[in-house]
């Protein structure tokens, strides 16, 4: 199980999404509510990059069909998309953004 420098934690805003490849992976980072969560980036429905979507309250939407998908929990919250997308282990530590992805 590997742990991987993902971002600064100054880099990532309240409310924002920050896209990184991180150990080879397309991975999203956000920033709710002081937490970080980290998914896939990409929409598990359209391909599409989940880091150029519209991130409020917890939820990602795909900017393609509007798929919208819980950032905590990965889960696919309505149509079009049905499949979730992956999450990832988050760790905030001395001013850095691990992610574990494996």
């Amino acid at each position: 199980m590997d742990w991987h420098r993902a971002a600064a934690s100054a880099d990532l805003a309240e409310g924002a999404v920050l896209g990184r490849t991180v150990a080879g992976q397309d991975i999203a980072l956000y920033r709710y509510e002081g937490q970080v969560y980290a998914t896939h980036n990409i929409c598990t429905h359209a391909y599409a990059l989940l880091s150029d979507g519209y991130f409020e309250d917890g939820e990602i939407e795909c900017p393609i069909h509007a798929a919208r998908f819980d950032v905590r929990t990965g889960r696919a919250l309505c149509a079009p998309a049905s499949v979730p997308v992956k999450t990832f282990q988050v760790e905030e530590k001395d001013g850095d953004i691990w992610v574990k992805t494996s």
